[in-house]
Order: C-alpha cells, then structure tokens, then sequence
C-alpha cells in the first residue's frame, strides 16, 4: 500500500463519519431546524462528480468515502422535508 493510497482513507473515514453526525443530530432532534436539503444535495452531486473524476472505481477509498457518503447524504436530503412536514402540521 502506497502512501498516496494511506492518505486515500481519510476522507473514506472523515466524509461518512462527519454525515452520519449529521444524520444521528436530526434523528435524535427530530426537527431539520438549520440543515439546508440545498447544501446536502450540492454535497452529494459534488462526491458522485468526484467519483466519477477520480477513475477509481474499485477501490474502497472511493466507493465509502464518495459513493456511500452521497447515499447518506440524500437521506439526510428525505429526513429534512420529512421533519419539516411534521413541523407545518
């Protein structure tokens, strides 16, 4: 393993880890009171574009820290219009 490939694994552990403190905070609060949907859906377009970039399909670098890490996004994306339906009630 390269030390290129090393560097490789924080943002695969930075960029998940940071979004999933996102996810528990509007799990636990359960409102979306200050989370942009705007800002999470540019977060996700920009790691796809990135994955895309970078060619590097097969490796787990950039599958977690890109690929998963824009899946969790758009759910973030869902569970900020589902709080912000419950709240207009």
């Amino acid at each position: 393993m390269s030390f290129i490939d090393v560097f490789g694994y924080i943002p695969a552990i930075v960029f998940p880890t940071a979004t999933i403190i996102q996810l528990l905070h509007l799990f636990k609060s359960k409102t979306s009171e200050g989370v942009s949907p705007i800002t999470w859906g540019a977060f996700a377009l920009g790691n796809v574009s990135l994955y895309i970039y970078t060619e590097k399909y097969s490796q787990l670098q950039s599958i977690v820290g890109l690929l998963v890490t824009s899946v969790l996004q758009l759910v973030i994306i869902i569970m900020v219009f589902k709080y912000r339906k419950k709240h207009k009630k």
